[in-house]
């Protein structure tokens, strides 16, 4: 059996995979979907240098969990990245779900897509927390307007503390052996970091015709490629 710890992404708790968990335990799998530190029900809780991968590393060994595929979606495949390393033969697989990866030193905030200055401005305009989007920055996305609704009512101001903490990786990231989900309705192409991992033997790449929350649009489609992810490890 192999366990996946599910880390979604900005905003979003442990909720943001209510539809992926049961299909992942029927298919005979343990699923620990994992809320951070300043999000959801944990959104009181500080977060500083580190906090996120601190978290995720504590629940692994808090469950004692052994043959574990760890799943990063979006910004939390920086600190989903960087715990993996620290798992040792505890890790199966990393899977990255439309995500970001870990650069040594960099953080999302320095390498955010319209520049670090921009997202920046943002969280210092909002007392230091990124706002949880507004409904309409989900046009393209493949999200009915339920799923909209559902996701921002889970949501929380993401705490920029953890936006802006510089990645530290102990060994090459390609040295993993990861999946690679992209989804194709948020840019055809992986990003350039990624496209560089993608190039080790390790890694492999799969895509969904979907947007960036395929745990919204896609659950059962997602389920089935972390299944596997893991069959194949």
């Amino acid at each position: 059996m192999t366990d996946f710890v599910l880390v979604a992404g900005a905003w979003l708790d442990e909720t943001a995979w209510d539809e992926v968990v049961p299909v992942l335990r029927a298919a005979g799998h343990g699923a620990h979907p994992l809320t951070l530190s300043g999000l959801g029900g944990k959104r009181d809780r500080p977060v500083g240098r580190q906090t996120h991968v601190t978290d995720i590393v504590a629940e692994v060994e808090r469950l004692d969990l052994r043959d574990v595929v760890l799943v990063g979606h979006s910004y939390s495949g920086i600190p989903v990245g960087q715990a993996a390393e620290r798992l040792g033969d505890r890790l199966t697989r990393v899977v990255f779900v439309d995500a970001s990866v870990p650069a040594d030193g960099e953080s999302f905030v320095s390498t955010w897509w319209q520049g670090p200055a921009e997202l920046q401005g943002q969280l210092d305009a909002n007392g230091g927390l990124w706002a949880v989007p507004e409904a309409e920055e989900f046009e393209g996305q493949e999200l009915t307007g339920e799923q909209i609704a559902r996701f921002r009512k889970g949501a929380t101001p993401h705490p920029g503390a953890a936006l802006a903490d510089p990645a530290v990786l102990d060994r090459p990231l390609g040295e993993l052996p990861a999946t690679y989900i992209k989804c194709l309705l948020d840019g055809p192409e992986p990003a350039e970091a990624v496209a560089r991992l993608l190039t080790s033997e390790r890694w492999e790449l799969t895509t969904m015709d979907t947007g960036h929350w395929p745990m919204f649009s896609r659950p059962d489609e997602l389920a089935a490629i972390l299944d596997k992810a893991a069959a194949t490890s």
